[in-house]
C-alpha cells in the first residue's frame, strides 16, 4: 500500500506537479469535488486532478504521484457504473488532450489510438474506409476508450463481434514503478528479452513469466470456476493468456487502471457491413420475452437487446423519447426485443428479418412484427435503447433505480428463470425491478429502486445483492457481465471463483504494482460495497435549508432537481448535437451539464462551505452556460442547468451586484423606446471600430462586434379587432426596435393565412410588453416577474383569453412555456403556457385549413438552408420550421446539423466570452453557412443566431417569416 495516507488537495503536490506538467492541474475543493463521483452510487474526494497534455504529463505525474506516495486513478469519461472512477488518489483525466488517432493499417484492419479517444469519434474517422470499431457500448458518444479497455467493456453485438479483451491487440502502458511497457503479441521463436518487447527490458520479461506461472498453475482452477458464459468480466482475465507471444494485453484490459496506466491501444477493427435491418418483437411480459432468446439467437443475428414495460413508460415520458415509442412501441407491451441483422448483401438482411418474423409465430406470437429498415428509423430506436440506463434514473423523488447488481450473466437457456427468480428476490424485499440489457448473451440489465439516503434501503441493497448472486451461481452465470467490478463488485470475485482464484488474482496485483499505488480497492482488497461513509448519500448527508425563487416542486426542491443528474455523461457526447456547447469546445468537466449538477448538489448540502451559492467560485462553474436549454431536452434524465443558473444568479446577485452593462443588457426592453429615437446616433457609434474600442474598455462589450442597428421606424402596433382575435401577436423587444420587418412579416402570413391577428399590448400609452429574459439572463428575477405579471394580465384578460399565442423570437416565446410558469405558478401561467406558439408552430398546427389559402408561390431562391434556435429544438418546436418552409413551391428546405450558434444573447457580446463565442460558432454553424451556395436562403429564427451568423460568414440570414412573407402570392398579398 502506498507510504503514507494521501492528503486531499495537498498544495506542495499541486505546487511540484504545475512546475513539471504542461498540463492542468485542479487542487481547489470545486474540482475536487466534481471528479468525486462518476455515474455509480459511490463519492470519493481525490487528493487533487490532472488533465494531461502529453503522454509524457502521465508519465511524470505517475513518477511524481509515486514519490509522494499518492495513489493514482486513471479517468476517461467517468461514465463507470461500479465506481472505477472514483477514489483517494490523484485522478489522471485523459479525455481533453489525449485524443490522437494513427498507425491505420486497413489490410490488417488495426488502429493505434490514445486512451482519450471517444468511440463514436473513432468510428466517424474510421467510415471513410469502411471500417469500425464494433465494441459498441450504450455509451459511445462520450466513451473513451482507454476507459473501456480498463473496464473490459462490451455492447449490443458482442454477440458477433466481442468485448474489448477480443479486440485490443496491444497496450503501450506505464507502471507505478514508472516503467514504460509495451504489451503484445509477439512471434515464436524470438528470446525472452525480444518476447517482451522493445521497450520492456528485463521487468517485461519477469512479468510475463510470473504472469504465465500463476496461468499454468491455475489452469485448472480457472477452468473449473470461469463461468461458462457469453460475458465474464470479473477479476483478472488469467484465463485469457495464451503461451504463443506471451501476449499480457488480454490480462491488462479489464484491470480497471489497478495494474497499470495504459498511454495508448491498438485495436482490431472490422468491416463495416453496409445494410442493417432491426425487427421489434413484442411480448405480453418479461419472462415470455427472455424465454424466446434462446430461439432467436440461432437465427444468427448482430444484436437482441431487452426492454421492459418500464423503460418503454419512462421514456414515452421523455419528449425526446415520446414520439418513437408511441410509433415502434404501440400496445404497451409487458417487454421488447430489438433484434438487428447485419450484412454485406441487403438480400442477406431481410431474409434474417423473415426468418425472425416466421419463428416468432412459431412461439406463438403472431402478432405484426415492426421493422425498422431506414437508417434514421434505426437510429431513434437505438437511440431509446442507449439511453435506457439515463431513462429509468428520469423519476424526481429519492427513491430511484440502483446500479448494484445489474451485469448478471447467465446461460440462455435459463435466461428466463433467471428473470423470474430475480424477479422473486425483488418481491421479498419489497423492491420494483426495471430491466434492460443485452438479451443475446445473457447478460441483463436490472436496477430495483430503493431510496439509498435510508440506511434500511442500504441494508436491503446488500440483502438483494447477496441474494441475486447466489441465484448467478446456481445458474452457472458470472455477477459481473459488462460493467465490471469497482467497489460495488469486487469484494463478492471470491464467492463467484472461491478463494484460489482471488488469490491468484492478488499475485497479479503484487506483480504489477507490489505498494499499491494504482487504483487501490477495485478488483484486489475491496471495501465492503454498502460502506456508507463511500457513498454519495452517506450518513448526514441533506440538503440544507434554502429559500428558492423559482418553483422546483416537480423535483422536490432545487437540491432534488441537482439530484436528477445520474453521471451517466450524456452531456459529454461527441456529437453535433446542441448539449453543452461550453463543454464541447473547453472539454472542462467544470463546463458540463453534469459537472455544474455535481457542483450545485454539493453545494447544496453543504459539501464546498456554507456560502457556495454566493461564491465566485461557484459563479465560475455557471459562467460558461450559455442558457440553450439543450439539457432540458437532450438529457435522458431532464436536467435542466439553465433554470438552475438562473436560480443561482438570482442568489449570487444578492452578495454581487450586477455591473453597468448586465445592467444595461437587462434593461433594454425599459430602455429601447427611448433608445429608438436616438437611432441614427447610436447606429453610427456601433458601427466605428474606434468607439467600439472605446465601448470594450468602458462596458465590456466586444470591440469586433457591430451593436445590433436600431429600426428608423420601428413596430408599432395596429388598431384593435372589433371581434375578438383569433391569434394574439406577440412583438418581442427585437422585432419591434431592432428587426419590425420580421414583425410586419408575419402579420401579412397570418392574415393571409386568414387568422384575426391582434397584436398583444398592456394599454394606451403603456410601454410594449416583455416577457422577461434579458432579467432573468442576468440574474434579476424580481425584475423579470414584473415583466412577467405584466404579460399575463395582458394575455389573460378576457378578450385575449382563448386566442392562440404567437411569436416570433424564440427564446421570448418560449420563456411563457417555461420560466414564467416557474416564476408565477399557477393556473393562470399554466393555462397562457399551453397556448403559446411559434409562428411555425401555429401554420403547421392549422396546415389543413390554411395552407391553400396562403397561394405560396416559386421564391427566387431554389433552397433554403435553417439552423435551428436553441430554445425551438429544446421544445420540440424547430421542426415546424422547415416543414412550413417545404410549402414553399420550388423551394428545398436543408436543416443545418448544427448545435449552437455561440451568441445566446448577450453572451457573444461580451469581451471576456466573445473567442469562446466565435468556437462555439466553427464547431458547426459556420462552416455550414459558407458551404452553403451563395444564392441560397440562410434561415434562422432567432436574433442571436442572424446576428452570429452575419459576424462570422458575412451571410445575411432571414427570420421564416420573411421568407413566407416573400413567397405570398398576389391574393394573398
Amino acid at each position: 500500500m502506498p507510504d503514507r495516507r494521501p492528503k486531499i488537495g495537498d498544495l506542495s503536490l499541486a505546487a511540484r506537479l504545475r512546475r513539471e506538467l504542461e498540463g492542468e492541474v485542479l487542487f481547489d475543493p470545486v474540482s475536487r469535488g466534481l471528479y468525486s463521483t462518476d455515474a455509480s452510487i459511490y463519492q470519493i474526494e481525490p487528493v487533487g486532478v490532472v488533465v494531461p497534455r502529453t503522454v509524457q504529463d502521465v508519465r511524470t505525474a505517475i513518477e511524481i504521484a509515486v514519490q509522494e506516495g499518492v495513489p493514482v486513478l486513471p479517468r476517461g469519461a467517468g461514465t463507470s457504473q461500479g465506481g472505477q472512477a472514483v477514489g483517494r488518489a490523484l485522478v489522471i483525466d485523459t479525455s481533453k488532450h489525449l485524443g490522437a488517432i494513427s498507425r491505420l493499417d486497413r489490410e490488417a484492419r488495426t488502429v493505434r489510438v490514445e486512451p482519450g479517444v471517444v468511440l463514436d469519434d473513432l468510428n466517424r474517422w474510421l467510415a471513410p474506409h469502411g471500417l469500425f470499431y464494433p465494441v459498441d457500448v450504450a455509451t459511445a458518444s462520450r466513451a473513451t476508450l482507454g476507459g473501456m479497455a480498463g473496464n473490459n467493456s462490451s455492447g449490443a453485438r458482442s454477440i458477433r463481434y466481442g468485448i474489448m479483451a477480443d479486440r485490443v491487440r496491444a497496450i503501450d502502458a506505464v507502471l507505478a514503478d514508472g516503467s514504460e511497457l509495451r504489451f503484445g503479441e509477439l512471434p515464436d521463436g524470438v528470446s525472452e528479452r525480444a518476447r517482451a518487447g522493445k521497450k520492456n527490458g528485463d521487468g517485461g520479461v519477469q512479468l510475463a513469466r510470473r504472469m504465465w506461472e500463476i496461468r499454468a498453475r491455475e489452469a485448472e482452477e480457472l477452468e473449473r470456476r470461469i463461468p461458462k458464459v457469453l460475458r465474464h468480466v470479473a477479476g483478472y482475465n488469467l484465463h485469457r493468456l495464451e503461451r504463443p507471444g506471451l501476449n499480457l494485453a488480454p490480462l491488462l484490459v479489464g484491470s480497471e487502471g489497478t495494474l497499470a496506466f495504459f498511454t495508448s491501444l491498438e485495436l482490431d477493427l472490422a468491416r463495416l457491413p453496409p445494410h442493417r435491418l432491426l425487427g421489434i418483437c413484442r411480448f405480453p411480459d418479461l419472462e415470455s420475452a427472455l424465454d424466446a432468446v434462446q430461439h432467436i439467437v440461432t437465427l444468427d443475428p448482430t444484436a437482441v437487446e431487452l426492454m421492459d414495460d418500464n423503460v418503454l413508460r419512462l421514456a414515452c415520458a421523455n419528449p425526446t423519447f415520446r414520439p418513437v415509442v408511441e410509433r415502434v412501441f404501440p400496445g404497451d407491451p409487458g417487454a421488447v426485443l430489438v433484434v438487428e441483422f447485419s450484412a454485406f448483401q441487403e438480400r442477406a438482411a431481410h431474409e434474417g428479418l423473415n426468418r425472425l418474423e416466421e419463428l416468432m409465430g412459431d412461439l406463438g406470437h403472431r402478432g405484426p412484427m415492426r421493422r425498422a429498415l431506414t437508417a434514421a428509423d434505426q437510429a431513434q430506436v437505438w437511440g431509446v435503447r442507449k439511453a435506457g440506463l439515463s431513462i429509468v434514473m428520469s423519476s424526481p423523488g429519492d427513491v430511484k433505480p440502483v446500479s448494484f447488481m445489474e451485469d448478471c450473466a447467465v446461460p440462455l437457456p435459463r435466461l428466463a428463470e433467471f428473470g423470474a427468480r430475480v424477479n422473486d428476490v425483488f418481491g421479498r424485499h419489497g423492491a420494483d425491478g426495471t430491466w434492460y440489457a443485452h438479451a443475446s448473451v445473457g447478460c441483463l440489465h436490472v436496477r430495483p429502486s430503493l431510496n439509498l439516503k435510508q440506511a434500511p434501503d442500504v441494508g436491503r441493497m446488500r440483502a438483494i445483492a447477496s441474494e441475486v448472486h447466489e441465484v448467478v451461481l446456481d445458474l452457472g452465470g458470472s455477477h459481473s457481465g459488462e460493467h465490471g467490478d469497482g467497489l460495488v463488485r469486487s469484494e463478492f470475485i471470491e464467492g463467484l471463483m472461491g478463494r484460489r482464484i482471488a488469490a491468484a488474482f492478488e499475485e497479479v496485483k503484487q506483480a504489477f504494482d507490489p505498494r499499491g499505488f494504482m487504483n487501490p480497492g477495485k478488483i484486489v482488497d475491496p471495501p465492503r460495497m454498502d460502506d456508507r461513509s463511500l457513498m454519495r448519500y452517506r450518513p448526514g448527508y441533506a440538503h440544507k435549508p434554502f429559500e428558492t425563487t423559482l418553483d422546483w416542486n416537480r423535483w422536490g426542491g432545487l437540491a432534488g432537481a441537482a439530484e436528477m443528474c445520474n453521471n451517466n455523461g450524456a452531456c459529454r457526447k461527441a456529437d453535433p448535437g446542441t448539449m453543452c456547447p461550453s463543454y464541447r469546445v473547453t472539454g472542462d468537466e467544470k463546463h458540463v451539464t453534469r459537472g455544474r449538477a455535481n457542483a450545485l448538489r454539493l453545494a447544496l448540502t453543504g459539501q464546498l462551505g456554507s456560502d457556495a451559492m454566493r461564491s465566485p467560485e461557484m459563479k465560475e462553474v455557471f459562467d460558461l452556460c450559455i442558457g440553450c436549454k439543450a439539457c432540458r431536452r437532450e438529457c435522458p434524465a431532464g436536467v435542466d442547468m439553465a433554470r438552475m443558473k438562473v436560480e443561482f444568479l438570482h442568489h449570487y446577485r444578492k452578495k454581487h451586484p450586477a455591473g453597468a452593462r448586465d445592467l444595461a443588457l437587462a434593461h433594454l426592453p425599459r430602455l429601447a423606446a427611448r433608445g429608438a429615437r436616438l437611432a441614427p446616433l447610436i447606429n453610427v457609434g456601433g458601427r466605428s471600430r474606434v468607439l467600439r474600442g472605446v465601448g470594450e474598455r468602458l462596458t465590456g462589450i466586444a470591440r469586433q462586434r457591430e451593436l445590433p442597428r436600431w429600426a428608423r421606424r420601428p413596430f408599432r402596433n395596429p388598431p384593435a379587432l372589433g371581434d375578438k382575435p383569433e391569434v394574439v401577436l406577440l412583438v418581442d423587444t427585437f422585432s419591434r426596435y431592432f428587426e419590425p420587418g420580421n414583425a410586419r412579416a408575419a402579420m401579412r402570413v397570418l392574415e393571409a393565412a386568414g387568422y384575426r391577428v391582434e397584436v398583444a399590448g398592456a394599454g394606451l400609452g403603456s410601454r410594449p410588453l416583455c416577457c422577461g429574459r434579458t432579467y432573468l439572463n442576468a440574474g434579476l428575477v424580481e425584475e423579470a416577474r414584473t415583466e412577467a405579471r405584466r404579460l399575463l394580465d395582458a394575455l389573460s384578460e378576457a378578450r385575449a383569453r382563448d386566442a392562440a399565442i404567437v411569436g416570433l423570437e424564440p427564446s421570448c416565446l418560449l420563456t411563457l412555456r417555461d420560466e414564467i410558469p416557474a416564476m408565477l405558478p399557477g393556473a393562470e401561467s399554466e393555462q397562457v403556457a399551453e397556448r403559446a406558439l411559434l409562428l411555425e408552430e401555429l401554420l403547421v398546427r392549422d396546415e389543413e385549413r390554411i395552407r391553400t389559402r396562403l397561394d405560396l408561390q416559386v421564391p427566387s431562391a431554389d433552397a433554403a438552408f435553417i439552423h435551428g434556435h436553441c430554445h425551438q429544438k429544446a421544445f420540440g418546436a424547430f421542426e415546424a420550421t422547415p416543414r412550413v418552409l417545404d410549402w414553399i413551391p420550388g423551394l428545398r428546405p436543408t436543416v443545418i446539423k448544427s448545435g449552437c450558434c455561440g451568441m445566446a444573447g448577450s453572451f457573444g457580446y461580451e469581451a471576456e466570452h466573445y473567442e469562446l463565442s466565435m468556437k462555439m460558432a466553427e464547431l458547426d454553424l459556420l462552416p455550414a453557412v459558407r458551404a452553403a451556395p451563395a444564392d441560397a436562403l440562410v434561415v434562422a429564427d432567432g436574433t442571436s443566431c442572424r446576428s452570429q451568423i452575419a459576424h462570422g460568414s458575412g451571410r445575411e440570414a432571414v427570420h421564416a417569416a420573411a421568407v413566407l412573407a416573400g413567397a405570398l402570392g398576389a391574393k394573398s398579398g
